[in-house]
């Protein structure tokens, strides 16, 4: 382990979003979609790729180790296809900032549960 500089830069925290199947892939959807846009700012393409990336992270993490969101899920109650999706409060924001981004999945990101 080691320390953090004294007034340096904090680590980014990932925080998981528990997303249903259909959840993940409007939000994959809506991601591809605006990282398609030219107009798109560079800094945002970095954290919407990002994005994109742990949604695919999310379901091969799944299927190497099942035992962890099934615990959860049973725990819940949730079904079977809810997944953790782990977001930084960067890239939660590039995602809350789309004026694509539907008021249901919204809510979803918005808090820990389907």
């Amino acid at each position: 382990m080691s320390a953090l500089a004294a007034g340096g830069p904090a680590p980014d925290v990932l925080v998981p979003h528990w997303l249903t199947a259909a959840q993940r892939e409007e939000l994959a959807a809506l991601v591809r979609r605006e990282l398609q846009d030219p107009a798109v700012h560079p800094v945002a393409a970095v954290h919407l790729a990002d994005v994109l990336t742990e949604l695919h992270v999310a379901a091969a993490r799944d299927a190497v180790w099942p035992a962890s969101a099934a615990r959860v899920r049973r725990v819940t109650g949730w079904g079977a296809d809810v997944l953790p999706v782990r977001l930084s409060v960067r890239e939660l924001g590039s995602v809350l900032v789309l004026a694509g981004l539907a008021p249901a999945l919204r809510a979803a990101l918005g808090r820990d549960r389907p």
